[in-house]
């Protein structure tokens, strides 16, 4: 998969996130929230909201995002951050691979 893609599967998402998103907890989650709420009076859904936070953060600090990434649409965060590979920035693609069995023939 290329970095177009990812770029697609990720709008799609974001717009379905709206209409679809509802959660189901299970009672150790439920439990958690509970606590979460009541020490410090926030609102449940901003605890969940910033439990999301802390969780892509964990993710891209620890380089799992990247990992992930890259298994599945050949590219890093950083490169879904600029909009093109390392390749395209540094030039890499424009120019042929280079046949280095015929290199050194005369």
């Amino acid at each position: 998969m290329t970095l177009e893609e990812l770029t697609a599967d990720v709008e799609d998402v974001y717009g379905d996130i709206d209409e679809t998103f509802s959660a189901d907890l299970d009672r150790e989650t439920r439990t958690e929230l509970a606590m979460l709420t009541a020490a410090t009076g926030a609102d449940p859904s901003e605890l969940v909201r910033r439990g999301i936070h802390a969780l892509f953060r964990s993710t891209v600090d620890t380089g799992d995002l990247d990992f992930q990434l890259r298994n599945g649409y050949d590219v890093t965060y950083d490169e879904y951050l600029m909009g093109m590979t390392y390749d395209e920035m540094t030039g890499g693609s424009q120019y042929p691979q280079r046949d280095d069995e015929r290199r050194y023939q005369m």
